[in-house]
């Protein structure tokens, strides 16, 4: 069996796109900003009083947050806090709230419900290859601990390789196709803050707690550790700034 991906299938006529909730609260922060509300310079309110002011979670402020740092209206600086940048011309264009698209907690989320069932699964219809292949990238993760990108690619591997197990094309595809997603400017943001080379660590251990349920075919034991395992992953990226 061969990993591949399945072509993404296209919208229905007339299907509503789901709104983007926290690009639309970056467009409202960034309008305050517009008025001089929160004028340049100054610090933004903490974290907590702005998502109690807009009644919304802090992971979604959290997005919006970045959305506005890469679009240069604020300026995250780590200990201190996030402040209001002077206009400047040539950042990156972000996608508006009702273009198609799930927001990073939305993505990680559904992963989560998603790849802990596929998990479950997995630890009752390997075998050996399967097993083979898991451990291989496994491996490669620790050995690149210090490495970023080979890390990442080895962390894909894993999770494809869970998937690929269960014998299910359209688990792979759905897997696969979550894993693209997570790509972009506001991905690439979100690295930048939290992909330290201790949440790798911490991944490190949480992937093989999951690849023990594996071999042991315990599949409520499976699922677990995937659950438990990305829900650190948005825990760290919900947290404070570091």
């Amino acid at each position: 069996m061969t990993l591949q991906l399945i072509p993404k299938p296209e919208e229905p006529a007339g299907k509503p796109v789901a709104d983007r909730a926290y690009l639309r609260l970056a467009a409202q922060i960034q309008a305050l900003v517009a008025q001089g509300e929160f004028a340049v310079g100054k610090r933004l309110p903490a974290e907590r009083a702005l998502a109690e002011r807009f009644d919304v979670s802090r992971t979604s402020l959290r997005e919006a947050i970045i959305a506005l740092e890469l679009q240069g209206v604020v300026e995250v600086r780590g200990g201190s806090g996030i402040y209001v940048c002077e206009p400047r011309p040539g950042v990156a264009r972000l996608p508006t709230a009702q273009e198609p698209g799930a927001g990073p907690f939305e993505l990680l989320r559904a992963r989560c419900l998603v790849e802990s069932e596929i998990a479950a699964l997995a630890a009752s219809t390997r075998n050996d290859a399967d097993l083979d292949r898991i451990f291989e990238a496994l491996t490669t993760m620790r050995e690149q601990m210090m490495h970023k990108e080979e890390n990442q690619e080895a962390d894909r591997r894993f999770h494809l390789y869970i998937a690929q197990s269960t014998g299910n094309s359209v688990l792979l595809g759905t897997v696969t196709a979550m894993w693209d997603q997570a790509q972009g400017p506001i991905w690439e943001k979100i690295e930048q803050h939290f992909h330290t080379q201790e949440l790798r660590q911490a991944s490190q251990e949480d992937h093989q707690r999951i690849f023990s349920a594996l071999v042991a075919r315990d599949a409520d034991g499976a699922r677990q550790a995937m659950r438990n395992h990305l829900e650190r992953v948005i825990g760290e990226f919900a947290q404070g700034w570091r």
